[in-house]
């Protein structure tokens, strides 16, 4: 039975959305569209977001017009459910720097950034390592990259596998570390301990009793950053391309009665 935060709601289900490229394009705004539609939805059933990114991050993107993205949504997942909110309320959090501790990690980034001196590519900007509570981000060309910029990188990544070259060699450098390398987004990839991927959020709402636990993310291949919950047994997987997509599918399945 459905916990009693819920229970009014038609479908006793859980919707859960990644953000870039699920609710929204990669690192922009979600469109009003996009909102409205999550209001609707959130009629019928409960819905979390769960993003990689920290929750400023999100907020900038889902939360249009200036709504708090916390009203919008019934679970907020930020850092993969490393911050985690429901009902606005937060949960309790944990430490990527606690876990690795400080000699470990700034023998990690030291490599990092060694690595990325070297690297011969078009562009580089700024911000090449980010460090979140619950990760790290890293980017070969910067996080402070422009729009365009971005989509140009992406390409150039996609033909020549900078990232994924990236993380080959961080695995075996640091196999003792206990992290999982998570490619995700356009320009970057994630570093966190192992098991706190985005199937972490899940111990927040499988106790709740929804009949149902759905998944929606663009990146569910094997080594993208919603790889591990869509295939995970708890969850109902779908991969979607675009935000289009996402409102096409939830729509025949949870509003077409």
């Amino acid at each position: 039975m459905v916990s009693a935060d819920f229970a009014s709601r038609p479908q006793k289900k859980l919707v859960l959305f990644d953000v870039d490229g699920t609710l929204t394009p990669p690192r922009q705004q979600a469109t009003g569209e996009m909102i409205e539609f999550l209001r609707k939805l959130r009629e019928q059933v409960v819905i979390g977001f769960v993003g990689g990114s920290d929750l400023v991050k999100i907020s900038e993107q889902l939360s249009v017009n200036g709504i708090n993205v916390l009203d919008i949504f019934d679970f907020g997942f930020a850092e993969n459910g490393l911050t985690a909110y429901k009902s606005g309320e937060k949960q309790a959090s944990q430490s990527f720097i606690n876990f690795v501790g400080e000699e470990k990690y700034k023998k990690l980034v030291n490599f990092i950034l060694h690595y990325i001196a070297d690297l011969d590519i078009p562009v580089k900007r700024g911000t090449f390592v980010e460090f979140r509570n619950g990760m790290i981000n890293v980017s070969p060309m910067g996080r402070n990259a422009a729009i365009q910029e971005r989509y140009d990188y992406e390409k150039y990544d996609k033909e020549h596998g900078i990232r994924a070259a990236f993380v080959d060699v961080l695995r075996k450098n640091f196999a003792d570390y206990g992290l999982t390398y998570s490619i995700g987004g356009q320009i970057s990839f994630d570093v966190f301990p192992n098991g706190w991927d985005k199937t972490y959020c899940l111990r927040f709402v499988e106790q709740e009793g929804f009949d149902e636990i759905h998944f929606f993310g663009d990146k569910t291949y094997k080594g993208g950053n919603d790889h591990e919950i869509f295939t995970d047994t708890r969850t109902i997987g779908h991969s979607v391309q675009t935000p289009a997509d996402t409102m096409r599918i939830c729509t025949e399945l949870f509003l077409s009665s």
